[in-house]
């Protein structure tokens, strides 16, 4: 990756959930930055850079929920890669939704992987683990 810092989009709707991850993120001292958005129609923003948002410099990483408000994981998932700037944004799904359908929605969308929120404690602290060694084992193109 040569020296590039990746960045962080956290999709989700649930502060606390949020807060969790943040936190996991913080235990296993990943320092990468993570930015918040409340909703696909937030993280699309972010990504684009509209309604007063900075956009998101690449190299970036999509930790994306399913469901939402506004517009749920899998509308944000079909919206991307339909957009010739962000169909290759490397996307991780955490959800609570073990739904077969969802889950067979988001690999069709060409997701990285698909983690369950329930799958906490130790267990949970292997993602934020497997994000840190994905972007330090992945190269990225240029942005």
């Amino acid at each position: 990756m040569s020296g590039q810092s990746v960045q962080v989009l956290l999709v989700e709707d649930d502060a606390l959930d949020a807060q969790a991850i943040q936190r996991a993120f913080d235990k296993l001292k990943i320092a990468n930055h993570i930015t918040v958005a409340s909703d696909g129609v937030e993280a699309l923003d972010r990504l684009r850079g509209e309604n007063g948002y900075e956009r998101l410099q690449r190299p970036y990483v999509i930790l994306l929920d399913i469901n939402m408000p506004r517009m749920d994981g899998i509308t944000f998932l079909k919206t991307i890669r339909d957009d010739n700037e962000l169909k290759t944004s490397i996307v991780f799904v955490l959800t609570i939704s073990d739904h077969e359908k969802h889950m067979t929605a988001a690999y069709n969308e060409q997701i990285a992987g698909y983690f369950l929120k329930k799958n906490v404690g130790e267990e949970f602290l292997a993602l934020p683990e497997l994000i840190r060694k994905y972007w330090r084992l992945v190269e990225f193109p240029s942005p």
